[in-house]
């Protein structure tokens, strides 16, 4: 984890509403942008992210340092870890109690070999229980960015994200804003976005708790496709409105991200020069 620049969670109160979805497309992107990307999945139970990546029936190595992640391909730009990967079947169950799963939590932020990376975007479970305060607290000593908080329009959605914005604020994590995900649905014939639920529940949510909203991710079959098949969504669909959100967000983050970087760089050798100069050298 030394080695990660950048950790970024990606957090729901509420289960179903795409959490894995924006993880794995939020780390194609930065992928695609150039970045070297990792990407965890610590939701024990509902391990999504290897096949919505085309990689479950890959395996991790054991190396004298820890784990090595799956590579989604040849440039290995981004590297995946999951529980999936050593379960061994795709329909064997994780039935751990507290202890246990804290243990594996805390066993893949320590002893996964990421490398160099640039990014690592954490994909979790629904709720605010031990897998959210195991990482939470793990990873604290390492200064996460923050939090993407990730719900759809409907009122019942939005009560239990209200939690999960509590809880962050409570474990000090950052909220980095809200993603109003299956906002509209688009049309494969017209590409017209029509909305099926409820609209603007999302804004509303980030207008009432002060905090960002990064944007709507509407209802693409497309992307349902690729990701049961485990095709990359941004290769062939690169255009699509389901994407628009997220790459704003990353062209955004990556420009503050890599300003930072270059004021720090330019803080740290200033007392070299000066010193240099003072010298007479």
């Amino acid at each position: 984890m030394e080695n990660v620049r950048h950790i970024i969670l990606v957090l729901s109160g509420k289960g179903g509403v795409g959490k894995s979805t924006v993880s794995s497309q939020l780390a194609m992107c930065l992928a695609a942008a150039g970045k070297r990307v990792g990407l965890l999945d610590v939701d024990l139970c509902g391990p999504s992210i290897p096949r919505l990546l085309g990689v479950e029936n890959k395996a991790v190595h054991n190396a004298s340092t820890g784990w090595v992640p799956v590579y989604t391909d040849a440039t290995q730009r981004l590297a995946v870890m999951s529980i999936q990967f050593l379960l061994g079947e795709r329909d064997a169950p994780v039935v751990w109690r507290g202890p246990k799963k804290v243990s594996i939590i805390n066993r893949f932020v320590d002893e996964v070999c990421w490398g160099e990376l640039d990014y690592l975007i954490i994909d979790t479970p629904p709720g605010t229980s031990d897998e959210h305060m195991a990482i939470c607290e793990h990873v604290k000593k390492y200064n996460p960015d923050g939090a993407v908080i990730v719900t759809t329009p409907q009122q019942v959605s939005l009560e239990d994200v209200r939690k999960e914005i509590t809880f962050c604020r409570k474990v000090e994590l950052p909220i980095l804003g809200v993603v109003e995900n299956m906002s509209g649905y688009v049309c494969p014939h017209c590409s017209e976005c029509t909305n099926i639920f409820s609209s603007e529940g999302g804004r509303l949510l980030a207008e009432e708790t002060g905090i960002s909203f990064l944007g709507k991710i509407p209802i693409d079959p497309s992307l349902g496709m690729c990701g049961e098949n485990g095709l990359s969504f941004i290769q062939a669909h690169p255009d699509s409105q389901a994407l628009a959100t997220l790459q704003k967000f990353v062209k955004e983050r990556i420009q503050t991200d890599d300003a930072k970087t270059k004021t720090t760089t330019t803080a740290t050798s200033t007392p070299a020069t000066t010193e240099a100069a003072s010298s007479g050298v």
